[in-house]
């Protein structure tokens, strides 16, 4: 059996690691965006938040795959 972690969540670990939150964290921050597209999101993580592209890429993926 091979329980690692793939896709977006993948990243998880390093997100807390790197910026000191909890994915939950993160998760709330963009449940509170309402409107954005993908990319949008992903931007609005960048620019408000430090995150890099690929941490806001993997969180804003995870998130909006929960949402459908």
């Amino acid at each position: 059996m091979n329980d690692k972690v793939k896709g977006p969540a993948s990243y998880f670990p390093s997100i807390e690691q790197k910026y000191g939150q909890p994915v939950a964290h993160w998760l709330t921050l963009l449940g509170k965006q309402s409107g954005l597209k993908h990319m949008e999101l992903v931007n609005w993580l960048k620019t408000e938040h430090g995150l890099g592209h690929g941490h806001a890429n993997a969180l804003v993926a995870y998130h909006l795959a929960q949402t459908k």
